[in-house]
Order: C-alpha cells, then sequence, then structure tokens
C-alpha cells in the first residue's frame, strides 16, 4: 500500500528530473544535483549520513556527498526514485513515513518554489493533517534557536508552541506552509506573522529546522 512518504519521494524525484542538474533550490549553496546526493547518501549511507545531526561527523559526511555528486546525475534520481536499500531501516514503513514524508514535501518545495515559475501545490486535508500532526511532535526542536517566542497557527485556530518566550511572535498557516517555515524556508512561506515587527525580523532571520 503507498503511503505519504511513498508518494512525496515519487513526487521529488520527478521534480528532481524535470529540474535537471544545475537548477537552483531554496538549500543555500545547493543546486538539484547536490540535493538528490544528499537525498541518496541520507538513506544509503548511514556511516555518513550521521554528519547531518553531529558536527564531528560532517566532514565525512561532506566527502561521501560529494563523491554521490559526481556520479550521473540521472543515476542519482534513479537510486532515490528506487528507495532505500534492502536492510535500510527506511524500508520500515513505520520509519520511512514518521522520517520522510515531511522532508521529501519540503525539499519538493526546495526545487518547485526556487524556478521563477513555480506555482502553488494543492495539498489535500489528509496529508495537511499528516504534516501537522508532525509539527504539533517536533515543534520545539525545529524552533529551539528561535531569538523569540514562537507559535504556529493552523488558520482553524490549532496551535503549536515551537519556542516560548517573549515577545511572542505568531505565525498563521496552512500546515504545508508552516512546515516550511519551521524547516527554515521562512522566505519562501505562504504565512502571515504577528508580532513586534523586530521580533517578527528576528524570527523570520532565525535558523529554524532539526
Amino acid at each position: 500500500m503507498s503511503t505519504h512518504a511513498k508518494r512525496e519521494r515519487l513526487l521529488l524525484a520527478d521534480l528532481l528530473e524535470a529540474a535537471g542538474p544545475e537548477a537552483p533550490t531554496l538549500c543555500e549553496g545547493w543546486t538539484a544535483r547536490d540535493l538528490a546526493a544528499h537525498l541518496v547518501v541520507r538513506e544509503r549511507r548511514l556511516d555518513a549520513a550521521g554528519g547531518i545531526i553531529l558536527g564531528a561527523l560532517k566532514p565525512r559526511l561532506d566527502r561521501v556527498q560529494a563523491e554521490f555528486a559526481a556520479k550521473p546525475y540521472e543515476e542519482l534520481v534513479r537510486l532515490f526514485r528506487t528507495g532505500p536499500p534492502k536492510f535500510s531501516p527506511y524500508n520500515l514503513k513505520q520509519v520511512d513515513e514518521g522520517a520522510n514524508a515531511v522532508e521529501f514535501y519540503v525539499h519538493g518545495e526546495d526545487v518547485r518554489r526556487a524556478q521563477p515559475d513555480w506555482t502553488p501545490r494543492p495539498v489535500d486535508p489528509v496529508f495537511s493533517d499528516v504534516l501537522w500532526s508532525r509539527l504539533e511532535r517536533m515543534a520545539r526542536v525545529m524552533g529551539r534557536r528561535s531569538p523569540v517566542g514562537l507559535v504556529l497557527r493552523r488558520p482553524d485556530g490549532q496551535t503549536a508552541v515551537a519556542r516560548r518566550g517573549a515577545p511572542v511572535v505568531t505565525v498563521t498557516g496552512e500546515p504545508s506552509e508552516l512546515a516550511l517555515f519551521a524547516s527554515g524556508r521562512q522566505a519562501a512561506a505562504d504565512v502571515e506573522i504577528e508580532g513586534e515587527k523586530s521580533a517578527t525580523t528576528r524570527a523570520l532571520e532565525a535558523k529554524l529546522g532539526v
């Protein structure tokens, strides 16, 4: 049975394929080739992927990722589209869904919204609720570096506190847009921001995300 993560994987693979290796992305300094290499290393080279989180392992991650980026672009996209190797934990449905549904959605928008002629992607209500449930669980982690209090709010009034403190900035938008904002793509997210001017500026410039 297909899952949100599997669907988002295929959509992201299609976006990478259509964009081409030198296309820009919202990931600072990364082309589509760099992003594809990151995605493949993340699930195929767990010995290096720890560098995504742990600074001490980053030199190894950078080295391995550069090796993959040197592969033919078509091969990178194919490896990502195919999915993780047989014995990867990402092959477990719950791990894949929990770790990848939001990750692949955000990276898909990294490719889509870096193009000059991009158009918004409709997000169905079921997937919106999936994104919101992840945000509720991860908000504190994603907002931990915010220099101001940060509240994420859906249009229906449901809220998730990303950072306690004062002054408070409230960010309102659909879960898909809030996911982008909380992942550090504040400038690309279609949201409304309320709060003191200096506080909203600091929230927009904060290094949010995991």
